[in-house]
């Protein structure tokens, strides 16, 4: 049965409504998981540099009854326990290799297609876009089950936090 010209999905259509696409929101979550990634490792770096010192000073700052060093030791040890623990659950260094990774692989896959270089520089047309877009799909999926595996692995460590073992509370 041959295809009717709706049916049949042309490498430049293939590019721009999904490699394209794929690319921009790639690009938009390495972004994004990079900025978290890196704005909490230097609070918690910061964080864990500032704590030795304000207990070494020990002004004896006192507001309302309140031993003021203690407070902001207390908060910014909070905050560094906080930061390092979203980052041993979800993995945003990883998560930001990954998509910046299969980004970068999108484009140069695209890249030696269209230019017919490498793997695909002695294929026809045909045979040329099948790999083109068997590539794609397998880099995309790949991505797809390692972000898997990182939130189902930090949904499991929710899990074991919030149930406590039979008779432990």
């Amino acid at each position: 049965m041959e295809k009717s010209p709706e049916q049949i999905l042309l490498p430049a259509n293939y590019i721009k409504e999904r490699v394209e696409q794929y690319q921009a929101w790639y690009d938009r979550k390495a972004v994004t998981t990079k900025s978290l990634y890196l704005r909490m490792r230097a609070c918690s770096v910061i964080g864990g540099g500032i704590v030795p010192v304000l207990i070494n000073v020990q002004p004896g700052w006192v507001f309302w009854g309140i031993d003021v060093i203690k407070l902001v030791v207390t908060l910014i040890s909070l905050l560094v326990v906080v930061f390092v623990s979203l980052e041993s659950v979800f993995h945003y260094r990883e998560q930001w290799k990954n998509y910046r990774s299969t980004e970068q692989m999108l484009g140069h896959e695209k890249f030696f297609f269209l230019s017919r270089v490498g793997r695909y520089a002695e294929l026809d047309d045909n045979k040329a876009f099948t790999l083109f877009v068997e590539r794609v799909e397998d880099a995309i999926a790949s991505e797809n089950s390692a972000t898997l595996n990182v939130m189902t692995m930090a949904a499991e460590t929710s899990d074991v936090i919030k149930k406590p073992k039979n008779g432990q509370v």
